[in-house]
Parts: structure tokens; C-alpha cells; sequence
């Protein structure tokens, strides 16, 4: 069905914060006065559009509030053709609202962190490349215009991440992101090239179906092929969503500015995978070998991260395991099929609000702490910092699923969703769900006792205080979200509303405030509170950091994953790449040098017989004649 209202402005979204990002970056020092403030207009625009648009499709009937807008013929070669088309429904609206509504106010708060930073312009700059980009990313039509946005947003969070480029660490980070997320976008690359080999497009509309009844050419694949092409796009949600086994870049990306990791880790980045996986679920359904891989790369990415987030010292990077393991639950839950579409979604909203208010907290304390991101040099900053204290508590309970808060509505139903599958699988992926929570609740514990809490272990010359208000307004209003998403997607009647998109499960799992799986979970999320508070809120935290156990050691390490990748990947690359060069140089150019050093040899001594003498000649031709006599005597003889 074709847009029209203000759906059909749908490019606006895009266009004002991709037109944001090129005044900045064009119009140079000219617009360094100004350029913050047009950045956070650009944003603030595009959720206006937005919420516009979601009110108009409320007036919709359920089944009408799929629109499609048709920009221009994108690619025309015989059999394949691709236009620029945008799609504006439940699905997509919903990202739409949390890419622009949260960062808008990630926009805001980099008013003031980035105060000081001369290059202040050129991030917000950035900020609006990036938001533009994410924003193609979910409301492409297509595969392609899907991927167009996916690289985008790959370039994108490389200028962020490396925005202190004069850092080596922030320049190695950047360069490190991009080139894992490089092998996830081979893997959608081969997939959408799959899709079209097999069904002849990569329409959403023509491949996926419209309406909650999916029947669109993805129903004739072969089992096989639809394993294919769905384990392909998970290799891709992978790269983008910090997953096993591609999960290495996101710990690294902290060397980026905070509000670049509330940004990447909270409302775009890592989402985009679970978006992909979502958008394609009737593909997935048509293999269960490949669900199982999603809610088996999920259950290990939750607890992978978890661990990892309980040995940090560094507030940054204890929340950036706390994303993997976020996103995990994500996954494991998308992975369930219908059951699970809806309540994915559903925590990576909730989500956005609650870990963007605790990086963007991290945030504040570093701004008032000179820029220490070690927790042991915390402490008692309660008492000098009462409103990043209270906005960041609230997103401590909130993400480790405090009953009321978000995480409470949403992680335990992705909990009781996996055991309700039932069988082996079920108890195993529910189970792990439940260990994760409990991992959770002492890594958070930790981070909040350290920094908050016990005795003051700041250096002389630091001065904690409270930031400005332009960075306390954005904590505050996305504490109220961490309060009230999950609640309110939950109970409001969210899944309803996605239904025509993502479809109506068989066994709808509905949310209970008491269950025998929530009560277990809460129960274990108060053991592993109070195992940190004994550890790190009872005891006086050293500044020092002590020598650990092997867990935590390993945790430190990220669970080794960078020497995995250095010995799987890496050193055999570089043998290769050695092995390549050495065939190249004395193979290849050894063949090529050596006819040529050859032929040249060779006609260095033919052309010693031309010696220039008559009497040389005469005698060559009298021993030629006389050899040709001598032959012809032979043959008549005989």
C-alpha cells in the first residue's frame, strides 16, 4: 500500500539528519558556533516526523498500517531490480521512535560533554551521519536498501569510534570494529545474493509477505536453502550486534566518547541485528536447525558477556559486556519464533532507555572525575553527585530486573517464553536465561557499590561534582523510560500492535507478576546482589587491582577471545599473507624474470656469431654445404 499523510514524508526522517551531517562537515570552522545546535535541531526533527507518523498510523485498522514509499528506481539490470523504497510500519516505527527519541537526547547531553573538544562540530556531525544511516537501515524497503543503511552505519560508528584519532587506541578500536564487522556483512552480502538466485528478488513485501499470515516467496525455499540464507543473515546480525563469534570490537569501542557508546550500544547499533532477524523471522521459521543456532548464539553471548562485565574496572567497558549480555537475551528470545518476536522487541526498547541513562551516567561521573574511568578510583559519590546517583540507580534496577522496572517485564518474559518451549532445548536456553540474570544483578551490584558507594578513593587534585543541566535533563528523562518502557510495551498492548508485522504466535505467553520462574529469578538476582555487596559494599575496595582468580582473570582478558581470534585468524593471515607474497616474489615474478633472463642470455650468445668477418661466413656456408652434401651421399648410399 502506498504512503500518504505525512507517511509519505518518510523521507524526511532521513533526509534532515543526513542534510545535518553535510552542512557540518562542508561548511567547515564557519559553522563551529552554531553547528551543536543544528545537529540536535536535525535529530530533534526527525523525531517529530516520527512521532507524526506513528500517530497517524494509530488511526489505522491493524491491517492498514503497512505503507510503502516508492523514491526512485534504485537499480535496473534485467532481472534485477531494486528501488529505493522505504517501508513505514509497526515494525519499523517502532526503531524509529527509539533511534530518534533517544538520540535526541544523547544529541543534548553532548552539548556538554563535548563543551571544551575543538572538534565539537565535526562529532555532531557524526552523530547526525550516524542517525541517518540507522534510520535507512530499518526503514528500507528492501534487502538492499536495507544494506545500503547497514554499511552506513558501519562507517558511521568507524568516524566515532575513532573520533580521537590521536589516541592509537581509539584509531586501533575503530580499525578493529570495522574489520569485524566486515566478515558479518559478507555473510548478508551472500545472503541477499542467495535470495535473489533462488525467489528472483529481495523485495521485503514480495520475499517476506505482508500482513501477519507471511506468505510471500520465502515459503518456496527448501529447507536447505532456507538454513542457508538464514544462517547467512545471523553471521551478519553477528557482526553488528556483538555476538559469538563476532563479538571482540564492542569492548574496544569504549576508546570512542561516551555519548558514541551510549549511542552504539544502546538505541542503533547493536540493534540492528536483532532488527534483521525480526524483519526475516518468516525465513527463520522455515528452518528449525536455524533457530536453534539464534537461541544457542544468544544463551552463550548473554553469558559470555556477563562474565566478561564482572571483571572490568573500567565503568565503560563493565557496561559494554553488560551489552553483549542485553543483546544475548535479545537474540535468544528472537530465536523462539513467534513466541519471542514481540518481547525482543520489546526488552530492545526498554533497553535504550535503561542502558543509554547508565552510559551517559558513566558518562557524567567521568566528567566529573577528570576523566577517570577506573571504578577503584571511586566511591561516596553519592554524596557530591546526587542526581547522576539517582538516574543511574534507577537504571541499575531496571537492568537487572527489579520488580516494576523494565527489565522486570521484559527479561522475565524472555526467561519464562524459553522454558515454556519446553523439551531439553527449553529448560537448557531458560536456565541459562536465568544464570545470566543472576551474573547480571552482581556485575551491576559491583559497578554501583564501586562507584557509589563505601569510602572515597579520588586523588587529591580530583573534584567530583555534578554536571550541568544540559547533561542531567537527558539522565532524567531516560530514568522515567527506564521506569516505565517495559511496563507499558508489556501491558499496553505492544504485541498487538507489532502483530501485523511479526505475526500471532501459536502459544501466546502472556506476562504474570507471579510465576515460579520469576520468583526463582528474583531470587537468584538477590543472591548475586548480595554477593557484590559483601564483596565490594561491606569491605573497603583497594585501589589497586588484586590478582583475581582464573575466572576473573579470563573475565579481564574477555574471555580470551582476542587471543582466540589472534591464533585462529590473525597469525594463519599472516602466514598466508607471507606465503602469498614469498609465491608472488619468487614464484610468479621468479618465472617471468627467469624467461626473461633467459631469452636475454640467449640472444646475448647468438649474437656473438655475427662477427662482422667475410671469412667467417664463407666458412659457415662451406660447412653448411658440406654437411647437406655429406647428408644427401648418406641417403642415396642407402
Amino acid at each position: 500500500m502506498q504512503a500518504e499523510g505525512i507517511q509519505a514524508a518518510a523521507w524526511l526522517l532521513i533526509a534532515l539528519p543526513l542534510a545535518g551531517a553535510a552542512i557540518l562537515l562542508l561548511g567547515g570552522r564557519r559553522t563551529d558556533r552554531w553547528g551543536h545546535l543544528l545537529g540536535v535541531a536535525m535529530s530533534v526533527g526527525s523525531f517529530v516526523v516520527g512521532a507524526a507518523m506513528f500517530a497517524q498510523m494509530l488511526g489505522y485498522d491493524a491491517g492498514e498500517r503497512r505503507r510503502t514509499l516508492h523514491l526512485w528506481e534504485f537499480i535496473d539490470a534485467g532481472a534485477f531490480n531494486v528501488g529505493m523504497d522505504l517501508l513505514v510500519d509497526p515494525l519499523s516505527i517502532s526503531f524509529v521512535l527509539l533511534i530518534t527519541g533517544v538520540g535526541s537526547l544523547i544529541h543534548v547531553y553532548s552539548i556538554g560533554y563535548m563543551e571544551h573538544d575543538p572538534d565539537r562540530r565535526r562529532f555532531f556531525a557524526y552523530l547526525n551521519l550516524f542517525v541517518a544511516a540507522m534510520l535507512l537501515l530499518v526503514l528500507g524497503g528492501n534487502f538492499v536498501v536495507l544494506f545500503i543503511g547497514w554499511e552506513g552505519v558501519g562507517l558511521a560508528s568507524y568516524l566515532l569510534i575513532g573520533f580521537w584519532q590521536h589516541k592509537p587506541t581509539a584509531a586501533t578500536a575503530a580499525k578493529k570494529a570495522f574489520v569485524v564487522n566486515r566478515v558479518g556483512d559478507m555473510g548478508l552480502i551472500l545472503a541477499i545474493a542467495l535470495l535473489f538466485s533462488s525467489l528472483g528478488s529481495v523485495d521485503f513485501t514480495e520475499v517476506l509477505g505482508e500482513g501477519a499470515e507471511h506468505v510471500g516467496l520465502a515459503s518456496q525455499l527448501s529447507t536447505g536453502t532456507a538454513t542457508a540464507i538464514a544462517l547467512l543473515l545471523l553471521l551478519g546480525a553477528c557482526g553488528k550486534s556483538a555476538q559469538l563469534p563476532l563479538q571482540s570490537w564492542l569492548l574496544d569501542a569504549m576508546e570512542g566518547p561516551t555519548p558514541v557508546s551510549a549511542l552504539i550500544h544502546a538505541a542503533t547499533m547493536v540493534t540492528a541485528g536483532v532488527y534483521l532477524i525480526v524483519r526475516s523471522g518468516p525465513i527463520f521459521e522455515l528452518s528449525t536447525t536455524a533457530q536453534l543456532v539464534v537461541t544457542i548464539v544468544g544463551a552463550a553471548t548473554l553469558l559470555a558477556g556477563a562474565i566478561i562485565g564482572c571483571g572490568k574496572d573500567d565503568i565503560k567497558k563493565a557496561l559494554a559486556g553488560s551489552t553483549m549480555s542485553q543483546i544475548g537475551y535479545m537474540t535468544l528470545a528472537a530465536g523462539l519464533g513467534k513466541a519471542g518476536y514481540v518481547i525482543a522487541i520489546a526488552h530492545l526498547i526498554a533497553h535504550g532507555f535503561f542502558k543509554a541513562g547508565l552510559f551517559l551516567g558513566a558518562g557524567s561521573v567521568m566528567h566529573g572525575t577528570k576523566d577517570d574511568v577506573n571504578m577503584r578510583h571511586y566511591g561516596a559519590l553519592r554524596g557530591v553527585m546526587m542526581i547522576t546517583y539517582v538516574t543511574f540507580g534507577l537504571g541499575y534496577l531496571a537492568i537487572i530486573g527489579f520488580p516494576g522496572l523494565s527489565g522486570w517485564f521484559t527479561k522475565d518474559v524472555i526467561i519464562e517464553t524459553a522454558l515454556h518451549k519446553g523439551g531439553t532445548s527449553g529448560y537448557i536456553l531458560g536456565g541459562c536465561a536465568m544464570l545470566g540474570a543472576a551474573i547480571t544483578a552482581y556485575y551491576m551490584s559491583r559497578v554501583m557499590f564501586m562507584t557509589f558507594f563505601g569510602e572515597k578513593r579520588w586523588a587529591d587534585d580530583v573534584h567530583p561534582h555534578e554536571s550541568p543541566k544540559v547533561m542531567t535533563v537527558p539522565l532524567i528523562l531516560l530514568a522515567v523510560g527506564s521506569l516505565s518502557a517495559g511496563g507499558f510495551l508489556v501491558l499496553g498492548g505492544f504485541g498487538s500492535f507489532l502483530e501485523p508485522v511479526v505475526g500471532h504466535p501459536e502459544e501466546e505467553h502472556h506476562f504474570q507478576a507471579l510465576t515460579g520462574p520469576g520468583i526463582a529469578t528474583f531470587v537468584l538476582v538477590l543472591i548475586g546482589a548480595a554477593i557484590a555487596w559483601r564483596q565490594y559494599g561491606a569491605r573497603k575496595v583497594p585501589r589497586e587491582q588484586p590478582k583475581g582468580s582464573f575466572v576473573t582473570v579470563a573475565a579481564r582478558k574477555d574471555l580470551y577471545g582476542d587471543a582466540i581470534n589472534e591464533s585462529l585468524l590473525m597469525r594463519p593471515g599472516q602466514w598466508l599473507t607471507r606465503l602469498a607474497v614469498w609465491f608472488d616474489g619468487r614464484g610468479v615474478d621468479g618465472a617471468v624474470n627467469g624467461i626473461a633472463a633467459g631469452v636475454g642470455g640467449g640472444s646475448g650468445r647468438l649474437r656473438r656469431i655475427q662477427t662482422g668477418f667475410a671469412r667467417s661466413y664463407a666458412l659457415s656456408m662451406f660447412c653448411g654445404a658440406a654437411v647437406v652434401v655429406a647428408a644427401l651421399l648418406v641417403v642415396n648410399v642407402s
